[in-house]
């Protein structure tokens, strides 16, 4: 943690400000995708260009998601990268887009968070999945059992007990109220114990309508991943917000949505490099994970007509051209989800591609910080 950092107060650190033009915050979700002839050193570095970028431009967070056994991609584990990316990093809000809390148990989370908020105080947000953001195989070497759905279905159990973890709230009586996660606020009832006030945000990320509803009902902001489920997005919100009720976290709901955007200076440019990521898409789909596919490798690949019609649906939610109709795309995506929030992914082989994209879209909202 750089040592001007100190505590930052903004509020709940939930509810971002548009800066610019732009309708709404907008937002980093980086999932450090690793490009063939690239290394995972390489993809790390990028995340760290990434978010400083995004902090020096305005953008409100920037998050990472769990996935595992997937070589494109190189964000396997959450707390470790974002302790990386808040060493480099002074005020934008970072956090888990999501960690999949079957996967781990509630007291290793609540640890890990506490940990994180320590060394950035104020800056750190922990949003949770119910998937196993992998296949089942690996899912179970994960969670040491083959009995998945249990892990799914007992995700609301899993909740309360983290944010009691996160609390340190357990009953009198409960058989963990003498555990304490740590960092975290037994340290300041202890003699002479001095605690910071903040305590990461939690979020629920869904891509169906089961977590839109329990975040609701709990009074907690909601992410939906309409980057990859985009036919669910409008259903999910409105479930999200006819459950809303509001809590000490929230008086009103507050949803992002992840966006699949990229900006490149030329419209042929934006086609060619998000084409990678169909391509890549494709392979994951049909049990063939592997590096993110160079721009001349997916411009020559041989789609079967099975495969371009999954291709033109894919591309078809993925906002992309010159960063005037990006911005347009954007624009209109808010408007029709009243999202409160979006947080855009841009999926390509290199880190160059990523990063020009970020910084057009920053131009053409005349978010601050432009050299």
């Amino acid at each position: 943690m750089n040592e001007n950092q100190g505590d930052r107060t903004d509020g709940d650190g939930i509810r971002g400000t548009a800066a610019g033009t732009a309708p709404v915050p907008l937002s980093v979700l980086d999932l450090v995708t690793v490009g063939q002839g690239r290394t995972a050193s390489q993809a790390l570095r990028t995340g760290v260009e990434i978010a400083r970028l995004a902090e020096l431009r305005g953008f409100h967070r920037y998050w990472v998601a769990e996935h595992h056994s997937m070589p494109g991609v190189a964000s396997s584990s959450p707390a470790v990268l974002l302790a990386h990316i808040a060493a480099h990093t002074d005020r934008i809000r970072l956090g888990s887009g999501g960690v999949m809390l079957p996967n781990h148990a509630p007291l290793v989370i609540a640890e890990q968070f506490g940990t994180l908020e320590a060394m950035a105080p104020g800056r750190i947000d922990l949003g949770l999945g119910r998937a196993p953001g992998t296949d089942g195989a690996t899912a179970a070497a994960l969670r040491r059992s083959d009995r998945l759905n249990e892990g799914a279905d007992d995700f609301p159990q899993q909740l309360s007990e983290l944010i009691r973890f996160l609390d340190d709230d357990f009953p009198d009586g409960h058989p963990y109220a003498r555990i304490h996660a740590v960092p975290g606020p037994v340290q300041a009832t202890a003699p002479g114990g001095v605690q910071s006030a903040h305590r990461p945000p939690v979020w629920l990320l869904g891509s169906s309508g089961f977590s839109a509803r329990l975040a609701g009902t709990l009074g907690l902001p909601f992410a939906f991943a309409h980057h990859f489920s985009a036919r669910n997005t409008i259903p999910a919100l409105d479930l999200y917000r006819s459950s809303f009720r509001p809590s000490a976290v929230l008086d009103a709901p507050y949803a992002l949505i992840g966006v699949s955007a990229l900006a490149a200076d030329e419209e042929a440019e934006a086609r060619r490099q998000v084409l990678t990521g169909a391509l890549s898409m494709v392979r994951l789909r049909t049990g063939r994970p592997g590096l993110i596919p160079s721009p001349e490798e997916a411009a020559a690949y041989g789609f079967s007509p099975m495969e371009r019609e999954f291709v033109d649906g894919w591309l078809a939610d993925v906002i992309h051209g010159t960063a005037d109709e990006v911005r347009t795309g954007l624009d209109d995506l808010a408007k029709r989800t009243g999202a409160d929030e979006l947080m855009i992914t841009a999926n390509a082989h290199g880190g160059e591609a990523r990063l020009r994209s970020y910084e057009l879209i920053a131009d053409a909202y005349g978010l601050p910080g432009a050299a």
